[in-house]
């Protein structure tokens, strides 16, 4: 399958401007969840672009800046790790997707979403599992999703020293356990992935 199979069927049926959507960060301990929206020219060919998590930081970086350039319209929305605790991780995506499609310049008449569950973007939508890997537009906006959050967490990295945000950017990796057993909870860890940490 071609990264544009997907989005040129649709085009050929009549739809103006197909919407790639994806995610980064539903894992991590820490930090924001991310979702990016993204409109690409019909068939434009970007060399090498794949699902961000197939790509080197340096490649990511590199085709950030093409997709950016390139796009007929792009959007990228942080929700933050306090109300990732409130209302739970899955809802929280949801909301950073709707937040991208919502702050886009030209409004999409259909979306593609990364994964198996519907966002409720009020848009015709159809979800793609591995749709990063499978369409030209999602694998977009997973571009533009990491690159956005990792950018934050290597901010954080200088604002919280000492836990390694820069290197795992929030990932329960052995040594971000290390670190939190040893300094604590920072105001950017999510409690409701540290209920065994408690308050300290």
């Amino acid at each position: 399958m071609g990264l544009w199979e997907i989005e040129d069927s649709l085009y050929a049926k009549g739809c103006a401007a197909v919407c790639g959507i994806d995610e980064a960060g539903r894992g991590p301990l820490a930090g924001p969840v991310c979702a990016a929206a993204c409109i690409l020219p019909q068939d434009l060919q970007i060399e090498g672009l794949n699902d961000s998590k197939k790509l080197s930081a340096k490649k990511r970086e590199a085709l950030y800046d093409i997709i950016t350039e390139q796009a007929i319209a792009w959007a990228v929305c942080l929700i933050d790790e306090a109300r990732i605790d409130e209302i739970n991780i899955l809802q929280a995506t949801f909301e950073a997707m709707r937040g991208a499609v919502g702050k886009l310049s030209v409004l999409p008449d259909y979306c593609l979403v990364d994964g198996n569950r519907d966002p409720g973007l009020g848009l015709p939508t159809l979800t793609v599992v591995k749709g990063d890997a499978k369409c030209a537009t999602v694998a977009a906006a997973s571009i533009l999703a990491k690159v956005t959050r990792d950018r934050l967490m290597v901010e954080y990295d200088g604002l919280y020293p000492g836990y390694g945000f820069a290197v795992h950017k929030g990932y329960g990796t052995m040594a971000h356990y290390a670190a939190i057993d040893k300094l604590g909870l920072c105001p950017i860890h999510r409690r409701t992935f540290l209920k065994s940490y408690g308050n300290r």
